[in-house]
């Protein structure tokens, strides 16, 4: 019998593939966003978390490459540290499910709530006036890449000296870039978008306390 599905696509092919389903995964996502009541912050926070895991499992391909620091780093800023901190651990344990868990699994967990809170605590500065200050926060995504990157590379601690660490970091650079380089990119493509989804999901505030949406997330 013949394998109909035995295609030779090559790496290229195949990113271009994940890169569709990705795509798909996202439109989808958006159009059953649609349906869901203003305040329904914690579907949305599901929703945001399969995008992220799928994003990363699908970009695996191109090293370091990923939506889950700017994912976790807008949710930090709209829905607080808290949320943000449970939904960076479940990304970051639900994808390495798939890529491989392990020691490593504790710091990415650490390291994207980090960028979290950073984004929470930031929050009156990023988000101003109803409008997300694009270059601030593709200036915060930049440093959050090495940031992330780094707190990661502690997990290497535990086999390597702290001289030999040192050189891990120093040839780990390249990766950084690429990190950051790729944050820029779903900076311009995802800030926006995901920016005025989670704006209309906001719950609304308690009688007793009415402030603003942003400033009451940190």
């Amino acid at each position: 019998m013949f394998d109909a599905h035995a295609v030779a696509l090559g790496p290229h092919g195949m990113l271009a593939i994940n890169i569709a389903m990705l795509s798909l995964i996202g439109w989808a996502l958006w159009r059953a966003e649609q349906r869901l009541s203003s305040g329904s912050d914690l579907i949305l926070l599901v929703l945001l978390g399969v995008f992220a895991v799928s994003g990363r499992i699908l970009l695996d391909p191109i090293p370091n490459v990923q939506p889950v620091t700017v994912i976790v780093l807008l949710a930090g800023i709209h829905f607080g540290a808290a949320r943000t901190v449970a939904l960076a651990t479940a990304v970051a344990l639900c994808s390495n499910m798939l890529l491989g868990h392990g020691l490593w699994s504790l710091y990415q967990a650490a390291g994207w709530s980090v960028v979290g809170i950073v984004g929470a605590t930031l929050s009156n500065r990023l988000y101003v006036d109803g409008r997300m200050m694009i270059p601030a926060l593709a200036g915060l995504a930049t440093v959050s890449a090495f940031a992330f990157d780094w707190i990661v590379s502690l997990s290497a601690l535990h086999s390597l000296s702290s001289e030999v660490f040192l050189v891990y970091l120093a040839a780990g650079i390249p990766y950084d870039l690429l990190h950051a380089a790729g944050n820029l990119v779903f900076v311009a493509w995802l800030a926006n978008p995901l920016s005025e989804v989670m704006t209309r999901h906001i719950a609304p505030p308690t009688p007793m306390a009415v402030r603003d949406p942003v400033s009451s997330r940190v």
